[in-house]
């Protein structure tokens, strides 16, 4: 029996001495303790040494796979014939058994020996040091680790995420910076923070005057425009700040330097950032620029793993905070995230913002596919899918146009469907209904000479819901109803002068006798009502003027009662029973000392009302 050994110099073949010690598994490890005792279990047969680096990479790289190389084939075809070989891993033995016609075995005795083989493998195999064998197995792993990963390195998204980041960090400190340089200069030059709004400017246009007293003679045509440079040194003329020592003047400068070196180091990052975006990923990058492409990968963590997500995920990368809020809440979800500062989203109206960055993130996650997998170098996927959503944005824009004022695109405006109204003509398809005359009900008692039916008769004629009809009034009820318009005139009038009475009763001393006077009024209203309601015919005047005479009189009798009631005020009834009792309980209740004062207090209301 054989047993193949790969070493990193090469394929190693030993011959098994004695096979009936492999059947004790567990004493096997004793036989390899020394050089001598492992001699006498296996010896070398053969040797297949690896002619350079390559050449054992590959070999490795096909053994991790399962599969053996075309030198391992050789080297088994010329050592192999007619015999079993012992391998350490059963998916290449059933290999070598398909291609190569030889038997293979793998079991745990088979371990057990390669372990031994490895413990006195220097001793083993002639001319292969230990100051050999190291470097070669350390070279060999570092080149097996690089074909693994497919290392490449110019995909390395790793500077991309340090890049984006620290140029986050250095947009921090530069305004920290820069607002420290106008607060600190502030005290002497005020009036500069608001002629000078961009820091770098105000940082160059300190660190060149220095004390303000300067301003007049020097020349800012290379920092600012002529227009700020002649207010510069007007203001400077008139300032209203304090003197400052030379020595506050030289550390303001020192800090004017520090930003300068930062901005001009920022600069410098945002072009390597640039670059390495447009070799590892071009059309994420023509997509939606190389800050918010940068920051998408160093939010997903790498290019590989943004890959993997989905378009919905990409449009909110950044809002997380946002959406688990808003599912908390059952709130609306977020429309963007990082996705937002994409001059895409930028160029949307706020209505069209949501639509826009849900299309162009299902684009961009198209290209960060494309550019984490494919083997393309260029960007005319992201420039083509650019030109579709620039074309998709002026629609959105020219419907939203459309909408608001009333048509779309030359279109005519859409009009509510009217079944009666034409297409052209603002005419009535259907002609106008008239009113129908002989609908309407009218008493012919007067003028009509044909004989007048009985009421039950009428009633049968006529449907039952027309119960209340309407009637025209003839001559002798039109007087009868200006008659009563004047009299309801005239009760308007004695109304009024009733409340002025009432207003005068409110102002005596005793408030029951108000009270008193309103239910009076009140009942005889009442029977007023009822006298009116008679049993007599409407068309009858002379029920009618009776009628109105009694009602006069009456009103008559009323006015002077009310009259009497106001200069004679009507005395306090007599409790109820049920109002004494209820007064007996509270005084039981009281203190017997309060009885006495109550009874006496009682004895004067009895008299009163007596």
């Amino acid at each position: 029996m054989l047993v193949l050994f790969e070493t990193p110099a090469g394929f190693a073949l030993f011959k098994v001495l004695d096979e009936g010690k492999l059947d004790k598994v567990e004493d096997l490890w004793k036989e390899f303790t020394s050089a001598e005792s492992a001699r006498k279990i296996v010896k070398l047969q053969a040797f297949n040494k690896f002619e350079n680096t390559s050449d054992a990479l590959s070999a490795a790289t096909l053994l991790i796979d399962s599969k053996p190389s075309k030198g391992l084939r050789k080297f088994l075809r010329a050592h192999c014939d007619g015999e079993t070989l012992a391998v350490a891993d059963s998916k290449l033995g059933n290999a070598i058994k398909d291609k190569l016609k030889i038997d293979c075995l793998h079991n745990n005795a088979v371990m057990e020996l390669m372990r031994g083989l490895r413990n006195q493998l220097t001793e083993l195999i002639s001319g292969l040091a230990v100051q050999d064998l190291a470097p070669m197995s350390l070279g060999l792993s570092h080149s097996l680790s690089r074909y693994k990963l497919k290392f490449s390195p110019d995909k390395v998204d790793t500077m991309i995420i340090q890049a984006i980041g620290l140029l986050d960090d250095l947009d921090k400190e530069l305004n920290t910076y820069a607002m420290r340089v106008r607060e600190w200069y502030g005290w002497h030059f005020p009036e500069l923070a608001k002629i000078v709004q961009d820091n770098i400017q105000y940082a160059k246009a300190v660190k060149l005057m220095g004390n303000r007293t300067n301003a007049v003679s020097l020349d800012f045509s290379e920092i600012l425009s002529d227009e700020t440079e002649t207010e510069l040194k007007e203001a400077a003329v008139i300032s209203m700040g304090t003197e400052v020592s030379d020595l506050d003047l030289v550390n303001i400068k020192e800090l004017c330097d520090q930003v300068l070196a930062l901005s001009e180091y920022r600069a410098q990052l945002y072009d390597y950032l640039k670059s390495r975006m447009n070799t590892i990923a071009p059309n994420l990058t023509a997509l939606v620029g190389e800050l918010v492409g940068a920051c998408l990968i160093a939010h997903g963590g790498s290019l590989l793993n943004l890959a993997k997500q989905p378009g919905s995920t990409v449009q909110i990368l950044g809002a997380e905070k946002a959406l688990f809020r808003a599912l908390k809440t059952k709130h609306a979800t977020p429309k963007y995230g990082l996705i937002f500062h994409a001059s895409l989203v930028g160029q949307a109206a706020p209505k069209i913002k949501g639509k826009i960055s849900r299309s162009l993130a299902a684009k961009t996650a198209l290209a960060i596919r494309y550019d984490a997998l494919g083997d393309g170098q260029d960007n005319s996927m992201g420039l083509e899918n650019r030109a579709k959503l620039e074309a998709r944005l002026r629609v959105l824009e020219g419907r939203e146009l459309g909408h608001s004022a009333g048509s779309t695109k030359g279109k005519p405006k859409i009009e509510f469907y009217d079944k009666d109204r034409k297409k052209g003509a603002g005419a009535l398809i259907t002609p106008a209904k008239t009113y129908n005359s002989s609908a309407d009900l009218v008493l012919s008692q007067a003028t009509d000479p044909t004989p007048t039916k009985p009421a039950s008769e009428q009633e049968a004629a006529f449907p039952k819901k027309r119960k209340r009809q309407e009637t025209e009034p003839t001559p002798t009820e039109k007087s009868t109803d200006e008659a009563l318009a004047n009299q309801a005139k005239d009760e308007g009038e004695k109304r009024k002068k009733k409340k002025k009475k009432l207003t005068e009763v409110d102002n005596t001393d005793s408030p029951i006798s108000r009270d008193e006077a309103e239910e009076q009024v009140k009942k005889k209203k009442k029977k007023i009502a009822k006298v009116e309601n008679t049993d007599s015919p409407i068309g009858d005047p002379t029920s009618r003027d009776e009628a109105e005479g009694q009602v006069k009189k009456k009103k008559k009798k009323d006015s002077k009662q009310e009259a009497e009631l106001v200069h004679h005020p009507p005395l306090e009834e007599e409790p109820s029973k049920k109002e004494k009792k209820k007064k007996k309980q509270v005084e039981e209740e009281q203190a017997p000392g309060d009885t006495i004062q109550k009874k006496k207090e009682k004895k004067k209301k009895d008299k009163a009302g007596h």
